[in-house]
């Protein structure tokens, strides 16, 4: 599974994107989030609120409860706002 990070989750975890492989017990946007927050310091420093971090899968937006599969490209960036 391909993964991107965008902006201050970027420089957070210290990556731009990075392939790892999905473990079968993770389904779900929310589940990767919370498996990646294990990674490292960085990766828990990203995700320690869910709130602030919008995900895609396959550059579709996607809710935590949204099904993920290793062949997915995910993308993690904070909210967009308009004006």
């Amino acid at each position: 599974m391909k993964l991107l990070y965008f902006a201050w989750l970027r420089d957070r975890i210290g990556l731009a994107e990075e392939t790892i492989e999905l473990p079968e017990s993770v389904t779900t946007v929310g589940q990767l989030a919370t498996w990646l927050a294990q990674k490292s310091d960085g990766h828990a420093e990203a995700f320690a609120d869910p709130n602030s971090v919008r995900c895609a899968v396959n550059m579709d937006y996607a809710r935590a409860d949204a099904a993920i599969g290793p062949d997915d490209e995910i993308a993690f960036f904070p909210p967009v706002t308009g004006g």
